[in-house]
């Protein structure tokens, strides 16, 4: 049974949620993720990657469909937290796994040039 993570945001027209059941993280991210929330992403997103490694989960699926933006400085925070698990040794790696739709343009741009350098633990679904 999954259970609500602790580290959960709510900024502005921002929210980041998080649920561990078993080997598996569940996050959901929704509204505008712009320089307002900035610190709040990083923050949350330091705290997912420490309690993936605290946890030894085997992965951790994100949900940005309801993400209706996201700008330049708050997407770094997705390429420094893939880069992070990248440069753990391959045992200690788990896969991330981004929910987008399809229809949501920088999604499907944006998402998918990140899994081009990073495919070994990253992917995206539509």
């Amino acid at each position: 049974m999954a259970e609500p993570w602790h580290e959960a945001v709510c900024e502005n027209d921002f929210s980041a949620e998080a649920n561990v059941g078993g080997r598996l993280m569940e996050v959901a991210l929704g509204g505008t993720a712009d320089l307002t929330v900035k610190g709040h992403l990083d923050r949350f997103v330091r705290s997912l990657h420490a309690e993936a490694r605290r946890r030894g989960l085997t992965g951790v699926n994100v949900d940005v469909r309801r993400l209706e933006f996201i700008d330049s400085t708050c997407f770094k925070s997705f390429a420094w937290w893939i880069g992070t698990v990248q440069d753990l040794p391959v045992e200690d790696r788990y896969r991330i796994v981004f929910l987008s739709s399809p229809t949501v343009y920088w999604q499907r741009r944006s998402l998918n040039a990140l899994a081009g350098i990073a495919g070994d633990i990253m992917s995206v679904q539509a």
